[in-house]
Protein backbone atom coordinates (compact mmCIF):
# COMPACT_ATOMS: atom_id res chain seq x y z
CA UNK A 1 0.00 0.00 0.00
CA UNK A 2 1.41 3.39 -1.01
CA UNK A 3 1.71 6.19 1.57
CA UNK A 4 -0.35 9.23 0.58
CA UNK A 5 1.61 12.46 1.11
CA UNK A 6 -0.82 15.17 2.19
CA UNK A 7 1.78 17.96 2.45
CA UNK A 8 1.33 19.19 -1.16
CA UNK A 9 -2.43 19.13 -0.69
CA UNK A 10 -2.21 21.15 2.51
CA UNK A 11 0.08 23.63 0.78
CA UNK A 12 -2.45 24.03 -2.03
CA UNK A 13 -5.27 24.69 0.46
CA UNK A 14 -3.11 27.26 2.24
CA UNK A 15 -2.41 29.12 -1.02
CA UNK A 16 -6.10 29.16 -1.95
CA UNK A 17 -7.03 30.44 1.51
CA UNK A 18 -4.47 33.25 1.37
CA UNK A 19 -5.64 34.46 -2.04
CA UNK A 20 -9.28 34.22 -0.97
CA UNK A 21 -8.53 36.31 2.11
CA UNK A 22 -6.78 38.98 0.05
CA UNK A 23 -9.76 39.49 -2.24
CA UNK A 24 -12.67 41.39 -0.73
CA UNK A 25 -16.29 41.42 -1.78
CA UNK A 26 -16.92 44.59 0.22
CA UNK A 27 -18.34 47.35 -1.97
CA UNK A 28 -16.10 50.28 -2.83
CA UNK A 29 -17.24 53.23 -0.69
CA UNK A 30 -18.92 55.98 -2.67
CA UNK A 31 -17.82 59.60 -2.53
CA UNK A 32 -19.68 61.36 0.23
CA UNK A 33 -21.32 64.72 -0.18
CA UNK A 34 -19.28 67.75 0.83
CA UNK A 35 -19.78 68.75 4.47
CA UNK A 36 -20.51 72.47 4.41
CA UNK A 37 -21.01 74.30 7.70
CA UNK A 38 -20.76 77.91 6.50
CA UNK A 39 -21.91 79.73 3.38
CA UNK A 40 -21.17 83.41 2.78
CA UNK A 41 -22.79 85.39 -0.02
CA UNK A 42 -20.80 88.54 -0.85
CA UNK A 43 -22.63 91.19 -2.89
CA UNK A 44 -20.59 94.08 -4.28
CA UNK A 45 -22.55 96.87 -5.98
CA UNK A 46 -21.36 97.73 -9.50
CA UNK A 47 -21.65 100.85 -11.61
CA UNK A 48 -22.61 100.85 -15.30
CA UNK A 49 -19.05 99.87 -16.23
CA UNK A 50 -19.05 97.00 -13.72
CA UNK A 51 -16.68 98.83 -11.38
CA UNK A 52 -17.22 98.09 -7.67
CA UNK A 53 -18.98 100.70 -5.52
CA UNK A 54 -18.86 101.02 -1.75
CA UNK A 55 -18.46 98.27 0.83
CA UNK A 56 -19.44 94.68 -0.06
CA UNK A 57 -22.48 93.23 1.71
CA UNK A 58 -22.10 89.81 3.37
CA UNK A 59 -24.91 87.44 4.29
CA UNK A 60 -24.23 84.11 5.98
CA UNK A 61 -25.80 80.76 6.71
CA UNK A 62 -24.16 78.40 9.19
CA UNK A 63 -24.66 75.23 11.19
CA UNK A 64 -21.88 73.55 13.17
CA UNK A 65 -23.21 70.10 12.22
CA UNK A 66 -23.39 70.90 8.52
CA UNK A 67 -26.05 72.84 6.67
CA UNK A 68 -27.49 69.64 5.16
CA UNK A 69 -27.42 67.81 8.51
CA UNK A 70 -28.22 70.34 11.21
CA UNK A 71 -31.74 70.97 12.41
CA UNK A 72 -31.52 74.67 13.17
CA UNK A 73 -29.17 76.59 10.87
CA UNK A 74 -28.60 80.30 11.32
CA UNK A 75 -29.59 82.06 8.09
CA UNK A 76 -29.30 85.80 7.62
CA UNK A 77 -31.74 87.79 5.50
CA UNK A 78 -30.33 89.13 2.24
CA UNK A 79 -31.06 92.86 1.83
CA UNK A 80 -30.40 94.46 -1.56
CA UNK A 81 -31.35 97.74 -3.23
CA UNK A 82 -33.83 97.85 -6.09
CA UNK A 83 -32.50 98.63 -9.56
CA UNK A 84 -28.89 97.84 -8.62
CA UNK A 85 -26.41 95.42 -10.16
CA UNK A 86 -24.17 93.35 -7.92
CA UNK A 87 -21.22 91.03 -8.25
CA UNK A 88 -22.06 87.91 -6.22
CA UNK A 89 -19.22 85.78 -4.87
CA UNK A 90 -19.86 82.62 -2.85
CA UNK A 91 -17.57 81.27 -0.15
CA UNK A 92 -18.04 77.89 1.54
CA UNK A 93 -16.28 76.40 4.55
CA UNK A 94 -16.23 73.19 6.58
CA UNK A 95 -15.46 74.18 10.18
CA UNK A 96 -15.51 70.54 11.37
CA UNK A 97 -12.44 69.65 9.26
CA UNK A 98 -11.18 73.26 8.92
CA UNK A 99 -11.43 72.98 5.13
CA UNK A 100 -11.98 75.71 2.57
CA UNK A 101 -14.65 74.15 0.35
CA UNK A 102 -14.41 77.11 -2.05
CA UNK A 103 -10.88 76.04 -3.00
CA UNK A 104 -12.02 72.45 -3.42
CA UNK A 105 -14.78 73.52 -5.81
CA UNK A 106 -12.29 75.60 -7.81
CA UNK A 107 -9.99 72.57 -8.09
CA UNK A 108 -12.92 70.37 -9.19
CA UNK A 109 -14.82 73.03 -11.11
CA UNK A 110 -15.84 70.62 -13.87
CA UNK A 111 -17.73 68.55 -11.27
CA UNK A 112 -19.61 71.38 -9.51
CA UNK A 113 -22.28 73.91 -10.40
CA UNK A 114 -24.59 76.28 -8.51
CA UNK A 115 -28.24 76.89 -9.39
CA UNK A 116 -30.29 79.87 -8.23
CA UNK A 117 -33.97 79.24 -7.58
CA UNK A 118 -36.77 80.26 -5.22
CA UNK A 119 -39.32 83.00 -5.75
CA UNK A 120 -36.52 85.55 -6.16
CA UNK A 121 -35.65 84.00 -9.54
CA UNK A 122 -38.73 82.01 -10.60
CA UNK A 123 -42.34 82.89 -11.52
CA UNK A 124 -42.30 86.66 -10.83
CA UNK A 125 -38.53 87.16 -10.51
CA UNK A 126 -37.08 90.14 -8.73
CA UNK A 127 -33.50 89.03 -9.40
CA UNK A 128 -31.67 87.99 -12.56
CA UNK A 129 -28.48 85.94 -12.27
CA UNK A 130 -25.72 85.57 -14.88
CA UNK A 131 -22.71 83.26 -14.46
CA UNK A 132 -19.32 84.99 -14.56
CA UNK A 133 -17.05 81.96 -14.22
CA UNK A 134 -16.50 78.67 -16.01
CA UNK A 135 -14.57 75.41 -15.79
CA UNK A 136 -11.86 74.26 -18.20
CA UNK A 137 -14.56 72.98 -20.56
CA UNK A 138 -16.26 76.37 -20.76
CA UNK A 139 -19.22 75.32 -18.60
CA UNK A 140 -20.54 77.50 -15.76
CA UNK A 141 -19.67 77.04 -12.08
CA UNK A 142 -21.41 79.82 -10.13
CA UNK A 143 -18.90 80.80 -7.45
CA UNK A 144 -18.94 84.20 -9.16
CA UNK A 145 -21.73 85.89 -11.08
CA UNK A 146 -23.81 89.02 -11.62
CA UNK A 147 -27.14 89.74 -9.93
CA UNK A 148 -29.45 92.40 -11.36
CA UNK A 149 -32.23 93.61 -9.06
CA UNK A 150 -35.55 94.63 -10.57
CA UNK A 151 -36.11 98.42 -10.50
CA UNK A 152 -39.76 98.01 -9.49
CA UNK A 153 -40.39 94.58 -7.94
CA UNK A 154 -43.98 93.52 -7.48
CA UNK A 155 -43.31 92.36 -3.92
CA UNK A 156 -40.71 93.01 -1.26
CA UNK A 157 -40.18 89.59 0.32
CA UNK A 158 -38.83 86.63 -1.65
CA UNK A 159 -36.86 83.41 -1.24
CA UNK A 160 -33.28 83.08 -2.51
CA UNK A 161 -32.67 79.33 -2.91
CA UNK A 162 -29.06 78.29 -3.49
CA UNK A 163 -28.24 74.78 -4.75
CA UNK A 164 -24.82 73.21 -5.30
CA UNK A 165 -24.71 70.07 -7.44
CA UNK A 166 -21.79 67.63 -7.69
CA UNK A 167 -20.95 65.18 -10.52
CA UNK A 168 -23.69 66.43 -12.81
CA UNK A 169 -23.62 66.25 -16.60
CA UNK A 170 -23.03 69.88 -17.53
CA UNK A 171 -23.64 69.12 -21.20
CA UNK A 172 -27.22 68.07 -20.46
CA UNK A 173 -29.76 70.30 -22.19
CA UNK A 174 -30.74 73.12 -19.82
CA UNK A 175 -27.83 72.70 -17.41
CA UNK A 176 -26.30 76.04 -18.44
CA UNK A 177 -29.39 77.87 -17.14
CA UNK A 178 -28.72 79.18 -13.60
CA UNK A 179 -32.47 79.08 -12.83
CA UNK A 180 -33.09 75.57 -14.17
CA UNK A 181 -35.76 74.00 -11.94
CA UNK A 182 -35.20 70.50 -13.36
CA UNK A 183 -31.51 70.40 -12.41
CA UNK A 184 -31.84 66.81 -11.09
CA UNK A 185 -32.27 65.61 -14.69
CA UNK A 186 -28.57 66.29 -15.28
CA UNK A 187 -27.69 63.72 -12.61
CA UNK A 188 -25.24 64.12 -9.78
CA UNK A 189 -25.77 64.76 -6.08
CA UNK A 190 -26.74 67.80 -4.03
CA UNK A 191 -23.98 69.15 -1.78
CA UNK A 192 -26.01 72.17 -0.66
CA UNK A 193 -29.66 73.25 -0.79
CA UNK A 194 -30.41 76.27 1.36
CA UNK A 195 -32.88 79.15 1.19
CA UNK A 196 -32.13 82.71 2.30
CA UNK A 197 -34.95 85.20 2.93
CA UNK A 198 -34.64 88.24 0.64
CA UNK A 199 -35.86 91.81 1.13
CA UNK A 200 -35.40 94.68 -1.29
CA UNK A 201 -34.84 98.26 -0.21
CA UNK A 202 -36.13 101.14 -2.36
Amino acid sequence: MKNFNIKPLLLLFAIVFVFSSCSSDDPVPENEEELITDVTLIFTELDENNNPIGTPLEFKASDSQGLELGSSPTIETIALNTGKKYLLEIELFNSVENEDITEEILEEADEHQFFFLGTAFISSPVLTYTYDDEDLNGNPVGLRGFVQVSPAPGFNNAQFRLILRHDLNKDFTGANNPNWENFVQAGGETDLDITFPLVLNP
